[in-house]
């Protein structure tokens, strides 16, 4: 655990108030769920919760039907980092922090362009990989997350069928989450 060095007081209500700075380094926007822990010392630790997370072995297998499909490496994502990976090691990316692209093009509900113009998005942190084509998971009206097929060439433009079999994905695990 890192110190800030901030300390805020409880109101009379059991409210606390997270700066700023934290909130923007932690990516934490309004409506976010955190979760609440207390670990062995009484440490009071929060953390943004991530329903998607909830569904990472789903998400997992879905994504792997869908490389054996498109033959393209599969990515979903949630709205902080990657939580299922195909066709590529899973060492590589799993975990990993999305980048400010991705979560910029997430939060304005933008829909992925394919590979074409200058929308050329770098999905992750420290990485050189490239969005060919992705959808965005939605549940409850709310963006959670991404699916994407992802690929080192940028200039690689991917068909119809793999669009329409990434929007179906997003679908499904927007479903799933609804339930």
């Amino acid at each position: 655990m890192k110190a800030t060095g901030i300390v805020r007081r409880m109101d009379d209500l059991g409210r606390v108030v997270i700066p700023k700075e934290i909130r923007r380094a932690a990516r934490i926007r309004e409506g976010d769920s955190i979760e609440i822990y207390i670990n062995k010392k009484g440490d009071i630790i929060l953390k943004k919760y991530s329903p998607l997370k909830e569904l990472g072995i789903s998400a997992a297998q879905y994504a792997d039907v869908l490389y054996k499909a498109s033959r393209y490496p599969v990515v979903v994502c949630d709205r902080d980092h990657v939580i299922a990976v195909a066709g590529i090691p899973k060492k590589e990316l799993l975990g990993r922090r999305i980048s400010a692209a991705l979560d910029d093009s997430m939060g304005q509900c933008m829909a992925f362009n394919v590979g074409m113009g200058n929308n050329k998005i770098r999905p992750f942190e420290g990485d050189a990989r490239y969005m060919l084509a992705g959808a965005l998971i939605i549940a409850d009206n709310d963006v959670c997350g991404s699916i994407m097929l992802v690929g080192d060439n940028a200039s690689v433009i991917v068909g119809e069928a793999e669009v329409k079999l990434l929007e179906t994905a997003a679908a499904f695990l927007g479903k799933q989450m609804e339930e």
